[in-house]
């Protein structure tokens, strides 16, 4: 590491056996056939042997085979790595499992999310020392460590599951959050990696943007968030058929100014309630109708939003939206306070409340915030993102890959000193 103190991370949805399908069948699942798995497993081992990240993050391992796990911790073990696996709640079966090679980490802390929830969704979050200080400085103040977060977020079976996995997203960075402030580490970069079953056209892909995180691979080849990049490359194929880029390495640096949380939160479901209001064909004039209700004023009233909310299938049902919840949306919604929404609030708050004019306040804490960061702290460039086989970069799906039905990420990043400026502390 003195020579290239680089660090590399593996993610990678290796496809547990237990939902594999053979010959297209519901029925006929690889767990079935002993050889059919295994050979694959250790097919997919042989190639994260041979990739030799420093980091590597699985999802849908097949944790309730006792077999199948000893293979990995062991020739994982044998090269070097520590390894911490999760299985999900409600014995689903798989699980996920992060590995660390000790030759360049060691592992200060690890922790379980259980979130709970209806998918039976789980994270690991590891917090990470480099062994090898990445520059030799006598400012011992710098941090030079990392946070780790995998995870496999819920897929979008329908459209009423897009708040399941905004809520699955927002409790990872709640107590992301909540550990940075506990340990005093608002200057350490943060590595999100995992299946987050969702492209770079939805929610919760706006959501981490809102919050400053940069997808690596896009940012490696220089893609915008345009729709004419969102196709530019798969990592994907399922159950449907359909192909779609959907596993991400997400990168925090702390030079990354973060807008508050419950903001994002709020205007990602905002995002969701505009989505769906568009999804039914109303205009912009039909949307603030639909919101106003029965009401015979030219406002939203606070119990119309919420029979429009459970009209739209948000409310009602446990994995919805909370009362708090709702009321931290209204909130946001009435601008003046004055206890309704008129046709400009509902403009600038729900129809599209990110492009809505920032506060002198919100500009001035910017200002502020960027003259009084004059610590220094370890981030990450992007040198380089790669996906296998080759032909996914180019939004295409080979029909002789068998690894997985998704395709393996890889990121090189190069540590770089830079200045502090996350405002969570």
């Amino acid at each position: 590491m003195t020579n290239d103190p680089s660090v590399t991370c593996t993610t990678f949805n290796i496809l547990a056996p237990i939902y594999k399908r053979l010959n297209n069948k519901e029925s006929c699942r690889e767990s079935e056939y002993r050889a059919y798995w295994l050979s694959r497993n250790k097919s997919i081992l042989d190639r994260l042997l041979c990739e030799g990240s420093s980091i590597i993050c699985l999802q849908e391992v097949w944790v309730g085979n006792e077999e199948l796990v000893d293979m990995y911790e062991r020739r994982l073990g044998d090269a070097g790595y520590i390894n911490f696996k999760l299985a999900r709640t409600n014995n689903r079966g798989d699980g996920l499992l992060t590995a660390v090679h000790k030759d360049y980490f060691r592992v200060l802390k690890y922790m379980e999310l259980l979130f709970n929830d209806f998918g039976d969704r789980v994270a690991q979050l590891l917090h990470v020392e480099s062994v090898i200080p990445f520059w030799q400085s006598r400012n011992n103040n710098i941090q030079q460590q990392i946070l780790i977060v995998n995870t496999h977020l819920l897929f979008p079976h329908n459209s009423s599951l897009c708040v399941v996995r905004l809520h699955q997203v927002y409790k990872i960075l709640q107590y992301v959050e909540s550990y940075q402030k506990e340990n005093d580490l608002c200057h350490v970069p943060i590595i999100l990696c995992g299946d987050w079953n969702g492209s770079k056209r939805g929610h919760v892909y706006k959501f981490l943007r809102s919050q400053g995180f940069v997808s690596s691979y896009d940012t490696a080849h220089q893609y915008t968030d345009s729709d004419a990049d969102a196709h530019k490359w798969v990592s994907h194929r399922n159950h449907r058929g359909n192909i779609c880029g959907v596993d991400f390495i997400w990168l925090l640096n702390p030079n990354k100014y973060r807008k508050p949380l419950k903001t994002s939160w709020n205007e990602a479901v905002f995002g969701i309630i505009k989505y769906m209001l568009r999804q039914a064909s109303l205009s912009e004039n039909d949307a603030f109708a639909f919101l106003k209700g029965d009401n015979l004023g030219d406002y939203i009233t606070y119990s119309g939003f919420c029979q429009a909310l459970c009209q739209l299938g948000l409310t009602g049902h446990p994995d919805g939206l909370s009362a708090e919840e709702i009321a931290d949306l209204w909130n946001q919604a009435d601008k003046d306070s004055d206890g309704v929404v008129d046709y400009g609030e509902f403009q600038q708050r729900i129809w599209d409340p990110t492009q809505s004019e920032q506060s002198v306040e919100t500009i001035d804490e910017r200002r502020d915030l960027t003259k009084s960061s004059d610590g220094q702290a370890i981030g990450f460039n992007i040198k380089n993102a790669v996906l296998f086989p080759p032909e996914v970069e180019k939004g295409l799906w080979p029909e002789n890959y068998s690894l997985s039905d998704h395709a393996p990420l890889t990121v090189a990043f190069s540590p770089v000193r830079m200045p502090c400026s996350q405002p969570i502390c």
